[in-house]
């Protein structure tokens, strides 16, 4: 099969789709084209691809007109004109937050598979977990970071001084993100208060936590004492292929101390803060309610070097299943098949269908 890597066309987006040693593993049985300066922000070079057994292309047409396409982040509108029935695509889609997207794929009719709804049989998401783990991890750096004075923060240090309490750092959702979060906020030394409605998960994170972090039974009054209080609020709520609910406020957001700052993991889901919009990582920061919203959605984005080789270990053994057996793939494995989310004109997958149901 011939595979087809294009650059990456989002904002300061460095990932690429397969790495080198992707890519020679796939070469031994098929032919891959990378876009001539694909992998260059992860830092892998056009004469290492070429080494891997790679043919390098000089446009994105040339990579796109391919059987399988491979990418990280969804097609943006540049891209919409590349999509086509006779293609397999696979690639990161969140299409709960974008109907544009989701209808130029209906209307391409091209066979859309999204990594972060690929589901194994006990629920996990394989493909998107390592992504999960780093974003993470980010947003407590890049929390950290805009609660200094010059970044436009109340001027807070999350691990604080002997005499000077330490911040406080409040997570929405104990899965695979808050996780990672708060191991991060814990190691920086901030006062940790996670919040999940899942009491077996509660149970889960108090065995790995210990009393190192605060672990709190989700309701509004209970997300309303915490988030006036927190100095860093991490949204990281998900509901697999759904929007994710929105649990803080406007009015509540109002509340928080000026030069507070929220970061919202759930964004490329919609979010589950109501001011928190879409950035980038150009401009990765507002200011609304007095308080400093970080909306980027690909914020693996920024450690590509790190993010893509974690991606590709996971995506390889599935990418290798579809240039074998092309869509033929999904029939010989369900958690395959589960990421299938558009083909021939129509959404497949359960979550996504429900979103868009009433359009």
């Amino acid at each position: 099969m011939e595979i087809g890597v294009p650059k990456e066309t989002k904002d300061r987006e460095f990932r690429v789709g397969l790495s080198p040693n992707s890519v020679k593993a796939l070469s031994q049985n098929h032919v891959v084209f990378i876009e001539t300066q694909a992998g260059i922000g992860s830092g892998f070079t056009d004469d290492e691809y070429q080494k891997a057994g790679a043919k390098i292309v000089d446009n994105p047409e040339q990579a796109w007109d391919k059987e399988l396409v491979i990418k990280v982040k969804e097609p943006l509108r540049s891209e919409y004109q590349y999509l086509q029935s006779n293609k397999l695509l696979f690639t990161y889609l969140h299409l709960a937050a974008d109907r544009n997207l989701t209808t130029a794929l209906i209307d391409s009719k091209i066979s859309a598979i999204a990594y972060e709804t690929v589901e194994l049989d006990n629920g996990s998401l394989p493909l998107l977990t390592p992504m999960s783990v780093i974003a993470g991890r980010l947003s407590v750096q890049f929390g950290a970071r805009y609660l200094e004075k010059q970044q436009g923060g109340r001027g807070v240090l999350l691990g604080g001084v002997p005499g000077v309490s330490p911040g406080n750092v409040v997570i929405l959702g104990g899965g695979i993100v808050g996780t990672e979060a708060a191991k991060i906020a814990i190691g920086m030394g901030a006062k940790v208060q996670i919040i999940d409605i899942n009491v077996e998960r509660l149970n889960y994170l108090e065995n790995l936590f210990g009393s190192r972090v605060e672990l709190l039974y989700s309701s509004p009054a209970t997300i309303e004492n915490a988030v006036i209080n927190a100095d860093l609020l991490i949204g990281a709520v998900l509901v697999v292929g759904k929007k994710a609910p929105v649990l803080v406020s406007r009015e509540l957001v109002a509340k928080m101390r000026t030069g507070s700052v929220i970061v919202d993991v759930a964004v490329d889901q919609g979010g589950c803060i109501e001011t928190l919009r879409p950035t980038s990582h150009s401009q990765p920061t507002y200011v609304e309610e007095g308080v400093v919203h970080f909306g980027v959605p690909n914020m693996p984005g920024a450690v590509p070097w790190t993010a893509t080789q974690a991606l590709n270990n996971s995506t390889l053994p599935y990418i290798m299943q579809l240039a074998n057996h092309g869509i033929s793939a999904l029939e010989k494995d369900r958690t395959l098949a589960k990421g299938l989310n558009v083909r021939n004109g129509k959404i497949i997958h359960p979550a996504v269908q429900d979103v868009f149901k009433n359009s």
